[in-house]
């Protein structure tokens, strides 16, 4: 891949603005109190003015994708925001919903992280000239890297600790949210534990000690590292994606990068 000019920059700003916009939305719909160790913008400020926020940032973006003067990386930014918006609905209808699938999992967390990250990668190879080979090539990297990437965030809700994560342990626990530790877990349930899941989302009456519970049933049926195994089984597919790109320090980065979103303890 060959390249001169800077809409790459203006590209990569698209991307994070994005990424942030949808950020600020989510924490108004979790009414989360952290982001990153630090106080969320609606809890800094309040409601009104995140949506607000969230709302501008996505303008920024666009018009930051139409400077590039790339109506393919316009098309596939804007393909991937829309998808973004879909899947945290999905997300949203199925929060509580003991019963969700890992199939409808997967669906949400491809469009909610896989996305962004498939349209990040997506894009460096359009704006780079790219082959068609290379781009798809860079497509599908962006996309298991994604899910492997989402997939070790919702294990660390489990796992991780406060001040490495930047938010606090048990919030996709406390929030509702049916991830794959959970969707494991109740899979594999024995009666009590199954009346415990129950009443946990779908009756959402959460009690002292339940998160310890939890986490004390992921631990003893061996889900943690199930889970985190699958997460790394996506950093493979997307490592063997790189095979089509040229053997350079382009592909080398990129495959530490996909070993680095699973091994992370934050």
């Amino acid at each position: 891949m060959g390249y001169e000019g800077d809409h790459h920059l203006n590209l990569a700003a698209a991307v994070e603005f994005v990424h942030t916009a949808t950020l600020v939305h989510d924490d108004v719909v979790d009414q989360s109190k952290q982001r990153r160790g630090k106080p969320a913008a609606n809890y800094l400020w309040d409601d009104k003015t995140s949506v607000l926020v969230g709302d501008y940032l996505f303008a920024r973006s666009f018009q930051l994708m139409v400077s590039a003067d790339s109506l393919r990386s316009l098309a596939v930014l804007s393909d991937a925001s829309a998808t973004i918006a879909e899947a945290e609905v999905l997300q949203l209808v199925n929060q509580n919903n003991s019963s969700i699938s890992v199939d409808t999992y997967l669906t949400i967390i491809k469009g909610k992280t896989a996305a962004l990250f498939s349209a990040a990668t997506a894009v460096g190879g359009i704006v780079g000239r790219g082959t068609d080979q290379e781009i798809r090539g860079l497509t599908e990297f962006g996309n298991y890297l994604g899910i492997g990437f989402q997939i070790m965030d919702d294990l660390l809700d489990y796992e991780g600790h406060s001040p490495e994560l930047g938010k606090n342990v048990g919030d996709d626990f406390k929030e509702g949210k049916v991830t794959l530790p959970v969707i494991r877990a109740i899979e594999q349930a024995d009666e009590k534990e199954t009346a415990f899941w129950k009443r946990v989302f779908e009756d959402n009456n959460i009690m002292d000690g339940d998160l310890e519970r939890a986490l004390m049933i992921l631990k003893t049926r061996g889900i943690i590292e199930e889970v985190r195994s699958q997460a790394f089984s996506w950093s493979e597919k997307a490592k063997n994606c790189l095979e089509k790109l040229p053997n350079n320090h382009i592909a080398s980065f990129l495959g530490n990068l996909a070993d680095n979103s699973v091994a992370r303890k934050s």
